[in-house]
């Protein structure tokens, strides 16, 4: 089969594919989310739509955001740099727990069915719409970072969950340190960083180590679909500064939450479809 045959079956799921990138792009300029928050649910339905299994869909829709994370984090690492928020300090106490976590994390996909990682994603995905609810503009829990064991435990768990359910390092970190009364806007911007070291090892891992399941959607190589990949990456990055400019003139704090709620949502279905 040639490109153009190629492309001719599969037209519903390249149109389906670039909607995903459009969109992941546009929230990621609007609310400074993490584009695997969007990805993995969206890929997650989407392939299950296409007659795969909930367990392929889920291996799959994992290690095809964390590859998609690897570009649009290089260039979110330049744009906070270039505005003195990125923490090379604490990355470097961090870099070597959090490649750990990863590199256990990324390792047990390739392993575990994807039921268990469904589950994990779908009770992140909750708790972070909750804490996007109730705790934005709350005070710090804790007045500065724990010692070096604490700080051990927060970088090896921010690596092999966001391993685990095909996530940046926003998701998880950017709260976690603003609990420890870290600035804001340094916790977004070394997030940024944090993502990359999460998604480079994790893609690489999945993608050298993965075995590619029989019903796998095309273009799939280990765990990572390179169509979903090629149609994904380019729009977020164009779309992100048009997210960029319509935050700038509507209500920031309102669409948040309105995000939030939709994170819930598709939270609590994901867990559903597994227990009801």
């Amino acid at each position: 089969m040639n490109i153009l045959e190629f492309l001719a079956h599969n037209i519903p799921t390249i149109l389906a594919l670039i909607a995903t990138g459009i969109f992941a792009g546009i929230l990621a300029g609007l609310l400074g989310v993490g584009g695997g928050i969007v990805i993995v649910p969206v890929l997650f339905f989407l392939f299950q739509s296409f007659g795969i299994s909930p367990e392929t869909a889920m291996v799959v829709a994992t290690a095809t955001s964390l590859a998609t994370i690897v570009p649009t984090s290089i260039s979110s690492i330049r744009s906070h740099h270039q505005k003195g928020n990125v923490d090379f300090v604490l990355l470097k106490r961090w870099a070597l727990f959090i490649l750990v976590g990863v590199l256990a994390g990324s390792w047990l996909v390739t392993r575990v069915d994807g039921t268990w990682l469904t589950t994990l994603f779908g009770i992140i995905a909750t708790l972070s719409a909750l804490n996007m609810l109730f705790r934005t503009g709350k005070s710090a829990m804790f007045q500065q970072l724990p010692g070096t064991a604490g700080q051990t435990l927060m970088g090896s768990s921010i690596g092999f969950f966001s391993s685990m359910v095909g996530i940046g390092g926003g998701t998880l970190s950017v709260p976690l340190l603003t609990l420890c009364n870290y600035p804001a806007h340094k916790a977004v911007g070394t997030a940024a960083a944090i993502g990359l070291i999460i998604s480079l090892p994790g893609a690489l891992t999945m993608l050298i180590m993965g075995t590619t399941p029989a019903d796998a959607p095309a273009g799939t190589v280990g765990l990572v679909n390179f169509i979903a990949f090629t149609c994904i990456v380019p729009l977020t990055v164009l779309f992100a500064p048009v997210g960029a400019s319509l935050a700038a003139k509507l209500d920031a704090t309102r669409l948040k939450k309105v995000f939030a709620i939709v994170l819930l949502i598709t939270g609590l279905r994901m867990l559903a479809q597994l227990f009801l």
